[in-house]
């Protein structure tokens, strides 16, 4: 007979907190039945792109220099151009994180004088610079491109008649950001983007809407290019890659702004014929198969964090009931001793580097100390189980992550024990 509470108690857990947490997944058995069925969904679309596409035991093999003949490449960019239903992709480890893709995007489709707007408020702390809010060197507004941005309404619902308002003559790219970041605000589902882009190209019919994707992939049954994004951009060492892709980056939409991208990464007159992929092509295709089960391990545990904490009093968005459109899970715990505390027990649960404690520093990108929970086997994937967030009021934490769900329970379950041992918690 299994002793699983013996088990838990070997990783840490005290029998309370063990006790706690199989009360509230007790009642989460329909939840997670349904994400399963999108789930088995999802893994059947990646299925049949690959099929469609031809994948074969060469697309695995080693290319380099300038990599003319990179046959896995080339198909796996015609995978996700298939799975995502857009006109073409750019999949490559030389796109260093989602960042990286986002500003790829903006910067080859922009020009001077043109003017980009954010009608979902502030974009996420590491575009600021890349835009230009904040100064750095190499920033859209060092190249003359503007930015305008209209904030949501109070209840996390788009501002149709500011928008309206801001549309103009030189607004060239609407960002989209779907996924709520450092702020405690609702992710949007595939729905109420393809809504929102339908109302901007009433306005103006040319404008380009770009789909910051990062966190939603394979969430839905849907994504944002199936609604009418022009391009999606999203990180492989987030949920498209599946925890095997050990880099990468990937913008997916209307071929001619998918070329833009490419030369703008390589250079003008080369762009998607160079660029070789050194070897990692069989994680790529392979995270990109396990990808759809993943992310539903991840949506468990996100909705068992929920469940966990707000039944605790705290705020936590979404709540333990709504349905989900990524795999973040922001719990505001009102203090930074409740943030540090959440992200030691985090920590504490990871495969690699589980003695190790992390502590708040100071990140390039970001306006205040942040901490970041990772163990993982890819520095800094997100798609493995992790929490981060800004030590600044007020004081929220942003889980996400977990390759199975029961590595993920395993991480709310820590954080909790941390926060109980800290005193900041008390269970009923």
């Amino acid at each position: 007979m299994l002793d699983m509470q013996m088990m838990y108690k070997e990783l840490g857990i005290s029998e309370k907190v063990y006790s706690y947490g199989q009360e509230i997944e007790a009642t989460l058995k329909e939840r997670f039945e349904s994400i399963d069925k999108v789930a088995e969904y999802n893994q059947l679309k990646v299925l049949h792109a690959m099929q469609e596409s031809r994948v074969s035991e060469g697309c695995f093999h080693y290319a380099s220099g300038y990599g003319y003949s990179d046959q896995g490449r080339d198909t796996l960019e015609e995978v996700y151009a298939k799975t995502f239903h857009t006109e073409s992709a750019l999949v490559r480890p030389q796109i260093t994180c989602g960042t990286h893709a986002l500003a790829l995007a903006l910067g080859a489709n922009l020009r001077p004088e043109d003017e980009v707007l954010s009608p979902v408020g502030k974009p996420y702390d590491t575009l600021e610079e890349v835009i230009g809010i904040r100064a750095s060197k190499g920033s859209l507004a060092e190249y003359g491109i503007s930015y305008r941005q209209v904030d949501l309404l109070e209840d996390g619902t788009f501002d149709y008649e500011k928008i309206k308002e801001a549309v103009g003559e030189k607004t060239k790219l609407v960002t989209i950001q779907r996924s709520k970041g450092y702020q405690t605000r609702p992710s949007f589902s595939v729905t109420q983007i393809g809504q929102l882009i339908a109302f901007v190209k009433q306005l103006k019919p040319d404008v380009i809407c770009m789909v910051d994707n990062c966190y939603g992939e394979f969430v839905e049954t849907i994504e944002p290019s199936d609604v009418g994004a022009d391009m999606i951009v999203g990180s492989l060492i987030k949920n498209p890659g599946g925890g095997l892709a050990p880099i990468g980056g990937y913008i997916a939409g209307k071929k001619e702004y998918i070329e833009n991208c490419a030369y703008r990464l390589t250079a003008p007159g080369l762009g998607k014929e160079v660029g070789a992929s050194l070897g990692v092509m069989q994680s790529f295709f392979q995270g990109f198969f396990l990808a759809p089960t993943v992310v539903a391990g991840a949506l468990k545990g996100a909705i068992f964090a929920a469940n966990v904490y707000e039944r605790l009093g705290f705020p936590v968005i979404p709540n333990g009931t709504e349905s989900r459109h990524d795999i973040i899970q922001a719990v505001t715990l009102g203090s930074p001793e409740g943030v540090i505390a959440f992200c030691k027990g985090i920590q504490a649960a990871a495969p690699v580097d589980s003695y190790v404690s992390p502590e708040p520093w100071a990140m390039p990108g970001y306006d205040s100390d942040v901490i970041m929970a990772a163990g993982a086997f890819v520095q800094g994937s997100s798609i493995e189980l992790s929490a981060d967030g800004p030590i600044k009021p007020p004081y929220a934490v942003y889980f996400q992550g977990g390759l199975t769900w029961e590595h993920a329970k395993l991480g709310i379950l820590m954080s909790l024990e941390q926060l109980v041992q800290k005193g900041i918690v008390t269970l009923p």
